[in-house]
């Protein structure tokens, strides 16, 4: 199950915070088809938030076909975004991780390495098909 995590002065809306959380958790492979989400007094709750901001993000995920809910039973997940190379035991992931360490024992904090990696990853999916990631493309 996950449990999500409500940060009020982030600017973002707190059903687009629960909305992200699961999509998160479906990619990192830790919800899975079957999985059933928390109910929505179990969020209430664990969170202090409104139900039908809950109830809102739940419908979020319904229509974007990632869950459904069964009555009297709950909200169940019905595809993963997982990707096999973000597993946690998959060599890309290791890699990630060993970068964070060097990163955190160079003297970056969260914010810094949040920024840094936001950076190349705005960098690197900004470039076209075919183009270097990160090059100077006025001289491509």
């Amino acid at each position: 199950m996950v449990d999500f995590r409500i940060d009020r002065r982030s600017g973002v809306a707190t059903y687009l915070q629960i909305v992200q959380q699961t999509k998160q958790a479906l990619r990192l492979g830790l919800l899975v088809p079957g999985d059933r989400l928390p109910t929505a007094k179990q969020v209430v709750e664990a969170t202090a938030i409104n139900p039908n901001t809950v109830l809102k993000a739940y419908r979020e995920l319904e229509r974007e076909g990632l869950v459904a809910p069964r009555p009297g039973l709950g909200t169940f997940v019905l595809r993963t975004l997982a990707h096999e190379e973000a597993a946690p035991d998959s060599p890309l992931r290791a890699e990630l991780a060993a970068w964070a360490a060097r990163a955190r024992q160079a003297g970056l904090d969260r914010d810094d390495v949040t920024a840094l990696v936001a950076a190349v990853v705005d960098e690197e999916f900004t470039a076209g098909p075919g183009d270097a990631a990160g090059k100077d493309k006025g001289n491509l």
